[in-house]
């Protein structure tokens, strides 16, 4: 998106004009093992003969240390993830998955891959799970999984979640694609269901473009996601894998996709790994300020936040109570002011940011009590870690700004 020329700039004189796209390097570590990959030509994710360990290993065995489970798989997406995480659940054609309601394109487009049908879940106005529809679904939809979406980062109780699937024999998993880092009552997000699924696109917590990272501590789900991944038979490269007798149950009955992570974005991972605790820091105190800068504002509702959610805030998000004309002209009025937010409720998908009523290709009309005013005037934005305190009040002063005058 271009910026507004000056003739065309609000005539308040607040300008904003960074960049709320731009990522924290890569760090000179990673650079430089993916330099000495290419220089040897090594870019495959397994080795024949005098390869050494390859780096998607070396990943997986570090990240499940990270996130305290037994096994991690390394894929080339985190879309991949949850793909590959339905099919080693024996999600089959037909099945119903129930998911969240307010969550990005992949989701429910991993359950179509696997030639699912979602069955969406009602969100709360603080961007989290509605229990109370919840509970009814997975009593009345037939539905064996329930794929939640931590999106954007707002996390549900956890432990009500697990208590209902469990109750009904549903399995949980979790779309930790903003959580990296993040947990719930001190266990860390991804771990409290059968499968967790990370994202490592460039705009999440850590950057190799796109990537994603599966964790579980059943043998049986990380045999089935590493053949799925496609490993051949080099499955006995992997460090964090169950024992080879788990492999023999599965080998000849799983289809290799072909959707293992590369030694070259692995390579660039690892060394972010120990930058993680410092980013989520950094990223707390800045969201901090923002939702400060922002609770004040007439009209506009910023989420609470509960007591036991420890959060890894990457981006901010808010509602406002509008209709959507106005808040068009709020968005142009930001824009006026080198501010660009993200709406949820356009009546298209633009960019990355489409609701479930653009996913035309649901197999049956999805009846929500709550999320269509939500999605209505939900609004959005990435916090760069490169975000000073003044650039935070300047937010502020332009949200505040733009409001008034739409």
């Amino acid at each position: 998106m271009s910026a507004p020329s000056a003739a065309s700039r609000a005539s308040d004189g607040l300008w904003f004009g960074k960049d709320l796209s731009q990522p924290e390097p890569i760090p000179e570590a990673g650079i430089e093992r993916a330099v000495a990959l290419m220089r040897s030509g090594r870019l495959h994710r397994y080795g024949e003969t005098g390869a050494g360990t390859p780096e998607p290993a070396l990943l997986e065995q570090e990240f499940a240390a990270y996130v305290g489970t037994r096994y991690c798989v390394a894929l080339n997406s985190c879309g991949a993830t949850l793909f590959v995480a339905l099919k080693a659940l024996g999600v089959v054609p037909g099945d119903r998955v129930l998911t969240s309601a307010f969550t990005l394109a992949p989701v429910p487009g991993a359950i179509a891959h696997a030639c699912a049908e979602p069955v969406l879940v009602d969100t709360t106005a603080d961007y989290t799970t509605d229990l109370e529809d919840l509970e009814r679904k997975v009593r009345t939809s037939g539905a064996r999984v329930f794929l939640i979406s931590h999106m954007r980062g707002h996390i549900t109780d956890l432990a009500a979640v697990r208590s209902i699937c469990d109750a009904h024999g549903v399995a949980l998993v979790e779309d930790c694609a903003h959580t990296m880092g993040a947990r719930w009552d001190g266990r860390p997000c991804g771990t409290w269901g059968r499968i967790g699924c990370f994202s490592t696109q460039t705009y999440k917590h850590i950057n190799s473009g796109e990537g994603g990272l599966l964790v579980t501590d059943d043998d049986d789900i990380c045999a089935r996601a590493i053949l799925y991944s496609g490993s051949y038979m080099f499955y006995g490269q992997h460090l964090a894998r169950p024992a080879p007798e788990v492999f023999e149950r599965w080998k000849y009955d799983t289809p290799n996709f072909s959707l293992r992570m590369s030694n070259h974005a692995a390579a660039m991972l690892r060394p972010q790994l120990s930058e993680l605790e410092r980013r989520a820091a950094r990223w707390n105190a800045l969201y901090g300020q923002l939702a400060r800068e922002l609770k004040g504002i007439d009209g506009l509702h910023v989420p609470r936040r509960g007591p036991k959610e420890e959060y890894v805030a990457s981006s901010i998000q808010f509602t406002l109570d509008l209709p959507h004309e106005r808040i068009e002209r709020f968005l142009e009025g930001c824009e006026r002011r080198g501010l660009f937010v993200k709406w949820f409720g356009s009546s298209a998908p633009r960019g990355f940011t489409s609701n479930y009523t653009h996913w035309h290709y649901l197999n049956e009309v999805q009846e929500l009590a709550n999320s269509p005013a939500l999605m209505d005037g939900l609004c959005d934005m990435r916090i760069p870690l490169s975000l000073s305190g003044e650039d935070c009040a300047l937010v502020g002063r332009i949200v505040r700004a733009a409001l008034l005058e739409a």
